[in-house]
């Protein structure tokens, strides 16, 4: 599944809702789901692990459809070219820096 393709599948399954709860409202969820990653990178199963993965990226698509933003397309201009600090396609930014 593309990005394109997975926002438009959760604008399809949410949008209604996405709409009326509006940014704010998107962003604390994605918040909670962000959480709920990292306690199953702590301690949970290989499935939940996935699934909170799964949670995180349709979170994160949602916000992106309430905010108008294509993720594929910011993605491809913003990566598709290398490593936005160092401008490589392996990155050879140092491990301190955050490209």
């Amino acid at each position: 599944m593309k990005l394109s393709e997975l926002q438009s599948l959760i604008r399809t399954m949410y949008s209604s809702k996405d709409e009326q709860r509006g940014v704010d409202g998107t962003f604390m969820w994605l918040m909670e789901e962000v959480g709920e990653l990292a306690a199953a990178l702590r301690e949970g199963t290989h499935k939940e692990l996935a699934y909170e993965f799964a949670d995180v990226l349709a979170w994160l698509a949602t916000i992106a459809n309430v905010a108008g933003v294509d993720l594929e397309q910011a993605v491809q201009e913003k990566y598709g070219n290398g490593c936005p600090g160092c401008h490589q396609m392996v990155c050879a930014c140092g491990i301190e820096e955050k490209p």
